[in-house]
């Protein structure tokens, strides 16, 4: 597996699945359209939480696609709140590239940027939570710290 170096450089992965290459690369606005298309998608599926273009503006700063033949296949971003925490966002492959190893490359990018700009930790709101322990991510940091949460309405 490839590790992403610096925030223009392109990671070239090929799948095991389907041959193709995959690269994953730092969001550009231009992507914009693609990502918010397919977050729809997303979303209405009730994977993902709606996104606003002003929003997506923001995420893509920190953000990587994962390209396939010219097509977005997947994204991630991270948010850095500062030096201690940060949060993977919106993060999604199209079912059809699902089970490839590509979301786990688009995590460790994210992963490596948080090392790069010496963030202490990462964490991942999810509902597969099975895949992000594959990515070594655990429910309790060294010294039991634990997220808690409490829902202030119904819905999203």
């Amino acid at each position: 597996m490839a590790f992403l170096m610096s925030d223009t450089r392109l990671i070239n992965l090929t799948t095991s699945n389907s041959g193709d290459d995959v690269y994953v690369r730092p969001a550009r606005r231009s992507d914009i359209p693609a990502i918010s298309d397919q977050i729809r998608v997303e979303v209405e599926a009730r994977h993902l939480i709606r996104r606003t273009m002003d929003e997506l503006e923001e995420l893509i700063r920190h953000g990587y696609v994962a390209e396939a033949n010219g097509e977005l296949v997947g994204f991630a971003a991270l948010e850095i709140y500062s030096t201690k925490l940060a949060e993977i966002r919106s993060l999604f492959v199209i079912s059809s590239r699902q089970g490839q190893g590509i979301g786990r490359r688009l995590v460790q990018a994210c992963v490596d940027l948080a090392r790069d700009r010496n963030v202490l930790e990462v964490m991942a709101i999810t509902s597969s939570e099975q895949f992000f322990r594959s990515c070594g991510f655990d429910f309790t940091l060294p010294g039991e710290k634990k997220a808690v949460f409490i829902q202030t309405r119904e819905s999203l």
